[in-house]
């Protein structure tokens, strides 16, 4: 009876269930029986026995471990003072929020100085030219150039202190990086700038904060700046600092307009040569002045704290503790724009770990190439591009064996992951999925995405092809990064996770759109020491976005799940963000749009799994008629909406109007539908101010909207 009392020791002590263990299980029987009084075992016997039990053993200590969450995946938020609309993380012990993980990292500056003392002289930022490896520069490198530019800026006149601005106007590259520690290093407060603000949107916010530096990475970007320089629109300016060479003729137009221009090279040289000890900053003085990159209005600028993202990163950190994601040899894949908080944050955390971050080229276009030659093992993403992702593995499969071949390995991964296993190491891995996981590298182990929501197919489709973890988070500028993040462990979808350790987040009616805290439903809105400062010398948005007791109103409106998580169901206001991140105005876009003379009534409808917008249109009745014939189309005025070339002249017409008025590319509509009846307070389209009730409309025609994504191609 020893051999069944070990089968049974393993099926008990093993933590295998169902499936896994029938194999050993359906052993028993024929041992029931088996003891040494009864039977004589030769010595090939035993020896198969023994090898058996070692074989066993190795594979119940090798066999892939369920990760470990830090709560019960089931309760993953609690309720803050027995209101069940406002949560908090089952993490913490009690409702005091995380302000810090480490107790001597405070500051965006101390989080760079932790990575500093782990890795010294250890790489710190990658970057390649075309068709080469990457070369790194260390820790202690990125801190002493650091040092000097910062000394070089202080020679220059600026001062050491968080309310000096200094921009940065540049893709990403370790340049930007090193720039913004020389800012932290002396206390100074980091101004990012990025093109698809627009010039109009740039000179705002260089004169709301009266910026007279600029660090620029290329003369192309930086003669947008001396433009408006030479035209008076910026007076304050007074200095650029390239990362690369510039012209003769270049300086000298700047000189004409009294601009002072220098490479950065020169600016540590005057730094070497004026060294001054370090200012640090305390975590109450500001990191960064973040723009909104606007829809109807001008950008804000959103006052983000060194102790706003030091709460942020570090309640991450917490999340992350016990799951052994986060390592010193990790490497991140830097390209999402640095101007953005999500990116910075994301790379923060990197450095104060010790870890690696590798820049892009600059091109999109070349990312696969990067993320194949530098082979990260983390890998920030928005969801379009896992779906490109997910639409490029489905395109590359045509047989059917090859498909069915390919659904039954997901399935078979899946499996794994409902148990909150993740690997890449299975036989499935191996036989379908190995080429798939090369071409991000082949390292990869865990991947985050946030800016937009997530299709659930998607996400637990790539879960297991790329065979690794892919966090989901929730948030925006105005907290910093984020308020909600998916649990280690927890590989459940349409949702973006529960309460980040630094956040309470509660829910509030929206009784014109019935959205009712009785129903879990509501306003998202967020307190807690990640909240930014406010709006920069703009009270009014201010007080728009900050209530009296501190909460932060989103605007977006969510649902409580029973497990404790956040599920984002719309948007308070009527304006929706596209799967890449672009935030879209519709009604903007209308207004733009009446404009063209066969159009009376238009919607604009944007789905935030979907790239791009569509629209209804209504042509006016009295004129479409003519306008069509002129065209080379005939017929009845409903016969018209229902002639395809008909549409497609009409959209020709609405995509021209709108390119003369500036609308953006993500803004224009790919696709329309022409209806023929007018939209009034009749038909429950209008309301009686005539208005456009939305989510009627969306729901009128929502056959039509879906349509037109199914068949449009980008």
């Amino acid at each position: 009876m020893y051999f069944q009392k070990w089968l049974l020791s393993l099926r008990s002590h093993s933590g295998l269930h169902g499936s896994e263990s029938e194999d050993l299980w359906s052993l028993l029987p024929s041992l029931h029986s088996f003891s040494l009084s009864s039977f004589s075992l030769s010595t090939s016997s035993l020896l198969g026995l023994g090898a058996l039990a070692s074989f066993t053993a190795y594979w119940l200590m090798t066999r892939p471990q369920p990760m470990r969450p830090p709560c019960d995946l089931q309760a993953q938020s609690v309720a803050v003072g027995g209101d069940p609309n406002c949560r908090r993380s089952a993490i913490l012990k009690d409702d005091s929020l995380m302000e810090f993980y480490y107790d001597n990292v405070r500051t965006a500056y101390d989080m760079f100085q932790r990575g500093l003392k782990i890795a010294g002289n250890g790489p710190c930022l990658g970057s390649r030219k075309p068709g080469q490896p990457y070369e790194w520069i260390s820790y202690t490198e990125v801190a002493q150039q650091a040092q000097w530019i910062g000394c070089g800026l202080m020679a220059k006149g600026y001062q050491p202190k968080s309310q000096q601005y200094v921009g940065i106007f540049s893709t990403n590259r370790p340049e930007w990086v090193i720039s913004e520690m020389a800012c932290y290093t002396y206390s100074m407060t980091v101004v990012p700038l990025y093109d698809t603000l627009g010039m109009e949107a740039m000179v705002h916010i260089l004169n709301l904060t009266e910026l007279t530096v600029v660090i620029c990475d290329r003369e192309e970007r930086a003669a947008s700046l001396l433009e408006n320089k030479e035209k008076g629109l910026t007076p304050e300016i007074s200095c650029l600092v390239l990362f690369n060479d510039f012209s003769q003729a270049f300086a000298d137009r700047a000189k004409r307009c009294e601009l002072e221009v220098l490479k950065l090279e020169h600016l540590m040289d005057l730094g070497r040569q004026n060294l001054k000890d370090p200012v640090p900053p305390q975590p109450q003085d500001l990191a960064v002045v973040s723009f909104t990159s606007g829809t109807t209005e001008k950008p804000k600028g959103a006052m983000i704290t060194h102790g706003n993202i030091v709460s942020n990163t570090s309640s991450v950190i917490k999340i992350l503790e016990d799951s052994s994601v986060c390592r010193e040899d990790d490497v991140s894949i830097s390209y999402l724009p640095l101007a953005h908080m999500l990116e910075r944050l994301i790379e923060l955390s990197m450095y104060s770990i010790g870890a690696r971050v590798g820049f892009y080229q600059g091109d999109i276009s070349l990312l696969m190439d990067d993320i194949k030659t530098l082979k990260p093992t983390f890998f920030p993403v928005v969801p379009r591009i896992l779906n490109r992702i997910y639409d490029k593995i489905m395109a590359s499969v045509t047989s059917p064996f090859g498909r069915a071949l390919l659904l039954f390995a997901v399935r078979r991964k899946q499996a794994e992951l409902s148990r909150g296993i993740v690997r890449n190491n299975s036989l499935w891995d191996k036989l379908v999925f190995n080429k798939i996981q090369a071409s991000l590298g082949g390292n990869l182990r865990f991947a985050m995405t946030g800016s937009a929501p997530m299709s659930p197919t998607v996400m637990s489709f790539l879960r297991a092809a790329l065979g690794c973890i892919i966090f989901e988070g929730y948030g925006q500028t105005e907290c910093t990064a984020g308020c909600t993040f998916s649990l280690p462990g927890d590989m459940s979808t349409d949702h973006v996770g529960s309460p980040l350790p630094c956040a309470m987040v509660k829910l509030e009616d929206i009784p014109e759109m019935n959205y009712l805290v009785k129903n879990q439903q509501g306003e998202i809105c967020i307190r807690g020491p990640t909240v930014f400062k406010g709006y920069m010398k703009d009270p009014e948005k201010t007080a728009e976005a900050l209530d009296s007791d501190g909460w932060l109103h989103t605007g977006d409106v969510g649902q409580w799940l029973k497990n404790g998580t956040l599920r984002i169901i719309d948007r308070k206001k009527h304006i929706f963000k596209l799967s890449q991140g672009e935030y879209v105005a519709p009604e903007r876009i209308e207004n733009v749009y009446v404009r063209s003379v066969p159009v009376f009534q238009v919607f604009v409808h944007g789905d935030s799994l979907q790239s791009y917008v569509v629209g209804i249109v209504v042509p006016d009745r009295g004129v479409f008629v003519d306008w069509a014939k002129e065209r080379g189309f005939v017929g009845s005025y409903e016969e018209l909406c229902q002639n395809p070339d008909a549409k497609n002249a009409v959209l020709e017409d609405v995509r021209a109007v709108g390119k003369e008025a500036g609308l953006k590319s993500f803004e224009q509509v790919k696709d329309l539908y022409l209806h023929p009846e007018m939209f009034t307070v009749a038909n429950g389209l209008l309301t009686p101010t005539l208005k456009s009730k939305r989510a009627d409309i969306r729901r009128v025609f929502q056959e039509q909207l879906s349509s037109m994504y199914n068949k449009t191609e980008i």
